[in-house]
């Protein structure tokens, strides 16, 4: 399973360890995911997803999943919340 944020795509980035003594070493900043269950009101079902903490908060800002899907762009996505879009769409649609 990869440390990547389902819905912003948001994943490992790199940087340097200071030691007190000012010596560089390499580090990775790991994203901070959790999992979590997320109701589709259109879709009427319930996803579970690792999503990141600030998408979380994005989520509850942007009013739900469904708003958040429609808005979100498709580079971002991982191939499940794209699927979901699919069928959000295609509920939306008809």
């Amino acid at each position: 399973m990869s440390r990547r944020c389902e819905l912003t795509g948001v994943g490992p980035m790199t940087g340097n360890r200071v030691s007190h003594s000012n010596i560089k070493s390499k580090r990775r900043f790991l994203p901070a995911l959790a999992p979590a269950s997320l109701q589709s009101d259109a879709l009427g079902q319930t996803f579970r997803l690792r999503i990141s903490n600030a998408a979380l908060r994005t989520l509850d800002f942007r009013g739900g999943l469904d708003p958040f899907l429609m808005k979100a762009s498709d580079e971002n996505l991982s191939p499940r919340a794209l699927k979901i879009k699919r069928q959000l769409k295609a509920k939306l649609a008809s």
